[in-house]
């Protein structure tokens, strides 16, 4: 081997551990600088840690996008007694969402009471009550066959959904669960003092 090629290939390797001396010391700058980047990704609560379909175009969203907010979980009907309940929802979610409120509508047959389709629920709920807050596709809430958010919301509180417009109010850091039936409305004055006590909760 020429002395020149053996030259090549020292050079070569001083400038790759440099670079690799260097990548560890930007990654170790960077855990320093933000101590949580490194484990952002267990800061999602086990609880939220699904993903469902929106309603609006069937695509999938993971729940973890909504960790670190008070999480109000309803699952919803058009044809029911207790439907009028979105306006007060909607409600809700505008007045708090800027102090870290998201409302989550699943829209369920369950009770046989949502026949229509995912596009004809979204329509109802937009011309209807004006329905901003996020809306998951048609899901089952109850039962051996309800989906895995559903099962561990039943887990935790010790209630699944008894009727449309039962609600789940999951704390910040998805330690804390407490479940509402469906006479609980979102104005109700025991509701909205459990969700501005979780608010106030780091």
């Amino acid at each position: 081997m020429s002395t020149k090629s053996i030259h090549i290939r020292r050079t070569y390797g001083v400038v790759v551990s440099t670079l690799m001396g260097v990548g560890v010391w930007l990654a170790w700058a960077f855990s320093v600088a933000l101590p949580g980047a490194a484990h952002a990704t267990t800061a999602c609560p086990t609880v939220l840690q699904h993903t469902h379909l929106r309603l609006q175009d069937e695509k999938p969203q993971n729940l973890c996008q909504y960790a670190g907010q008070v999480v109000v979980v309803v699952n919803t009907a058009s044809y029911c007694g207790f439907t009028p309940q979105y306006k007060g929802l909607e409600s809700l979610y505008s007045r708090y969402k800027s102090k870290g409120l998201v409302v989550l509508g699943f829209p369920s047959n369950d009770f046989s009471q949502e026949p229509d389709s995912n596009q004809k629920i979204a329509d109802f709920c937009e011309n209807t009550f004006g329905v901003k807050f996020p809306m998951m596709a048609k899901t089952t809430v109850r039962g051996p066959q309800a989906a895995p958010l559903f099962q561990q919301l039943a887990l935790r509180t010790e209630t699944a959904p008894k009727w449309n417009f039962y609600k789940y109010v999951i704390s910040r850091d998805g330690k804390e669960i407490k479940a509402f039936s469906s006479m609980t409305g979102p104005t109700d004055r025991t509701f909205l003092a459990e969700i501005e006590r979780m608010l106030q909760q780091p």
